[in-house]
């Protein structure tokens, strides 16, 4: 049995424009080609797409499931047993964030130590609170949440304004390097990536590489963040995005 493009994106819930940049990219090519040329996908082809969407539904990029999926030392036994073990701990994850609503909650009820005049006159019209959105987007009601929270509960007005200085410094530095054509990869992008996670890790919540991976991809498939890094300049969302993996990538080595 062979099917075509439409059918194998109906049977999988994914777009035909996703089977052809899989295509494109080499991450799934079609096993076969009807005489007119039109992709056929066959059972080995939907056993590999069934494993490509287990790893991108657990926040791998494209280029490490190719990794994965090509390695010729695996098996699909291990494979599978890799799938279920990082499904157990996506579990395990969301336990711990149903338990830790209660003191998310809590934290909420703190506040911040600002008037909203004072909060208005430092910040303009930018949200003061806008790493532990992100959190909040991505960890919802986990202890990173939480921890953000209780920090930004201690802060002063002056603490605020010196975090939004930090905040305006880096993003004229990462505008113009991105205005400049630095690729992502390079030193100095992945240099500053290095720096915006650390300034979320001092100001908000422990951010470790694998968790700031997470949120570059939020900074390009959340609209609201994605023209908030790009009003910095054009594509500046994708290119930081590319550089904290790239950054993550050479944390791990």
């Amino acid at each position: 049995m062979n099917y075509s493009v439409g059918q194998v994106a109906g049977f999988a819930g994914v777009t035909v424009r996703t089977l052809h940049h899989y295509d494109e990219i080499g991450l799934l090519v079609p096993g076969e080609r009807s005489t007119a040329g039109h992709r056929r996908y066959g059972d080995a082809d939907l056993d590999r797409l069934q494993k490509i969407l287990f790893y991108r539904e657990l926040g791998f990029p494209l280029d490490e499931v190719a990794a994965l999926l090509d390695d010729p030392e695996a098996d699909p036994r291990a494979h599978l047993r890799r799938q279920h073990e990082l499904l157990t701990a996506r579990i395990e994850q969301l336990q711990k964030m149903a338990a830790a609503v209660e003191h998310a909650m809590e934290a909420r009820r703190m506040g911040i130590n600002l008037t909203p005049e004072e909060r208005f006159e430092v910040f303009g019209d930018k949200d003061p609170e806008q790493y532990a959105e992100e959190a909040e987007q991505r960890w919802g009601g986990t202890e990173a949440y939480a921890e953000s929270q209780r920090r930004a509960a201690r802060y002063t007005k002056a603490d605020w304004q010196r975090m939004k200085a930090e905040v305006d410094d880096w993003s004229a530095r990462y505008a113009a390097l991105v205005t400049a054509a630095e690729p992502p990869a390079g030193e100095r992008a992945m240099d500053m990536a290095e720096e915006h996670r650390r300034h979320i890790s001092a100001w908000f919540y422990d951010c470790p590489p694998e968790m700031h991976r997470c949120l570059a991809a939020m900074y390009v498939s959340d609209e609201r963040f994605k023209a908030f890094y790009d009003s910095m300049a054009p594509g500046l969302a994708e290119h930081l995005k590319e550089a904290i993996e790239a950054n993550a990538a050479r944390q791990s080595a």
